[in-house]
């Protein structure tokens, strides 16, 4: 079993909702940080939202208004709503968790698409 496992990809038309899940197996999300990137073929991983283990968000300014992220700890997940999608949008979105505390590791996701058409 993969420690992070995203779902609730998919393709939608331009100004579409999609709302992508984290689920962590193995190990508990409660200290840690959890980010949203997307990565689009021949470009760096961008990340898309933060959210720290004591509930301090960010978002990149790219989809500032549109993105939110949040957490359910009793559910060990985290989460990312899109709204308002547009094809720029389009991407494999990948959910990370770093851990806050001593020795710092880090988790990864495999991925879901999101495909948004215009």
């Amino acid at each position: 079993q993969e420690p992070l496992v995203e779902s609730g990809g998919g393709s939608v038309q331009s100004g579409g909702s999609l709302r992508l899940s984290c689920e962590a197996y193995g190990f508990v999300l409660t200290r840690y940080n959890m980010n949203w990137f997307r990565q689009v073929p021949g470009k760096e991983r961008e990340l898309v939202a933060g959210i720290t283990y004591n509930g301090n968000t960010n978002v990149a300014d790219s989809v500032k208004g549109r993105f939110a992220i949040s957490r359910d700890n009793d559910k060990n997940r985290a989460f990312l709503q899109m709204n308002n999608l547009k094809p720029e949008d389009t991407a494999v979105y990948y959910c990370n968790a770093v851990y806050s505390g001593y020795l710092e590791h880090e988790y990864w996701g495999q991925g879901t698409q999101v495909t948004v058409s215009s």
